[in-house]
């Protein structure tokens, strides 16, 4: 199914629309997704289509230059349909978006980036955690290496949880130089360069169409330019972005709160049908399940004031933004909602046959992106206390 992009800038009220239709149709097709782990490829063509996978780029390479909050309602639409598409879109959705404000990279290679996206379906994503290392949000080096040539850069690594790897354009490669003094930063590695192999590793329990396989680098030559953002680790901890935490917790967030609004669509419409023959009518009228849907209605509220909030601070250029304790409210109220679904509907919510269980998983995913509860949690209340 696709919907017909419209020429020129479109309203905000346009473009959440079109994800809405869109989503509808993806929701459709995300079960069978989800059981057989396929990548949902069709599912981008439409995007495509629609004219909604350059949200973000900027107007003067053919994007919209969309904000956080408009991109969080797209992303909230797009992630009750199928979060597995939700969260590679995130991912173009983002890097585009701190491009675009940074202007970090060398000159004329985002253009050229972003002029292919819009042109078609060029889509990218950092790779950044690794088989040791693990997530560099923690801290760390990547033992992923860039070396010198006479030309530009050779890499070789390996990188896990390449998310949307069957479809990138772009890899954005988290690395360290080879220098005495190393330095770290990303690297624009076109998916088609030689010496990359991806190896089918993803088999989890939720997100399971996202195609987060692993992508082995093997000597991977690239031209001095795709050196894009490299710094000492110590200037990256000097580097302080409250603007780069807001749009990097507000997409997650979004996606998994779309997630649980489709697991409280699914339960509202079960109890309106759902009528057993000793009560004479339908579930929705006993006050045990008004009263348990009312509690999902309050935090799915809740999550909708936390991530707008947020996302309209942001896009009005605050600095006081606090990314990480919004994630993981919101993914907490998430879940939380997906449960109070399966409490009420009992055994066949567990069945692989029904949307729920697969909501659940989903969902459940959300305490592993980062940031993790642990460091946001343990960071508020150091700030709290005063201390560090």
């Amino acid at each position: 199914m696709t919907v017909a992009a419209d020429p020129g800038v479109r309203s905000a009220s346009d473009l959440i629309a079109a994800a809405r239709t869109l989503a509808a149709d993806f929701a459709t097709r995300a079960g069978d997704h989800d059981r057989d782990a396929t990548f949902p490829f069709e599912n981008f063509e439409a995007l495509r289509a629609a004219g909604l996978l350059n949200l973000t780029v900027p107007r003067e390479y053919g994007g919209e230059a969309a904000g956080l909050d408009t991109v969080a309602h797209v992303l909230g639409a797009i992630g009750a349909g199928d979060p597995s598409t939700a969260l590679v879109l995130s991912m173009q959705y983002v890097y585009h978006a701190m491009e675009a404000m940074r202007r970090a990279w060398p000159a004329g290679v985002y253009e050229r980036v972003a002029r292919e996206s819009v042109a078609g379906t060029a889509l990218m994503n950092a790779l950044r955690v690794e088989p040791e290392l693990g997530t560099p949000a923690r801290g760390g080096m990547p033992a992923t290496t860039a070396t010198r040539t006479a030309a530009g850069w050779r890499l070789t690594g390996h990188k896990i949880y390449a998310t949307g790897s069957p479809i990138l354009r772009y890899y954005l490669v988290f690395a360290r130089t080879d220098e005495e003094t190393p330095r770290t930063g990303h690297f624009l590695v076109p998916s088609d360069a030689a010496g990359l192999r991806l190896e089918k590793t993803w088999n989890h329990m939720g997100l399971r169409a996202s195609g987060s396989d692993d992508l082995i680098i093997e000597g991977t030559e690239l031209p001095a330019e795709h050196a894009l953002d490299l710094k000492t680790p110590q200037e990256w901890q000097q580097q302080q972005d409250p603007q780069s935490s807001a749009w990097n917790t507000v997409i997650i967030a979004a996606m998994y709160n779309g997630v649980a609004k489709a697991a409280r669509d699914w339960l509202t419409e079960y109890l309106h049908k759902r009528v057993p023959s000793n009560l004479g009518a339908s579930l929705a009228t006993l006050p045990r399940h008004q009263t348990v849907t009312g509690e999902m209605e309050v935090l799915l509220y809740t999550n909708g004031q936390l991530i707008h909030g947020l996302a309209q601070a942001a896009d009005a250029g605050g600095t006081n933004l606090q990314g990480g304790i919004v994630k993981h409210a919101v993914t907490q109220n998430a879940i939380r909602v997906v449960e109070l679904a399966l409490e009420l509907v009992g055994n066949p919510g567990l069945s692989r046959n029904n949307p729920l269980e697969r909501h659940y998983r989903d969902v459940l995913c959300g305490r592993i992106h980062t940031p993790q509860s642990d460091m946001v949690l343990l960071n508020a209340g150091k700030a709290a206390l005063g201390v560090k």
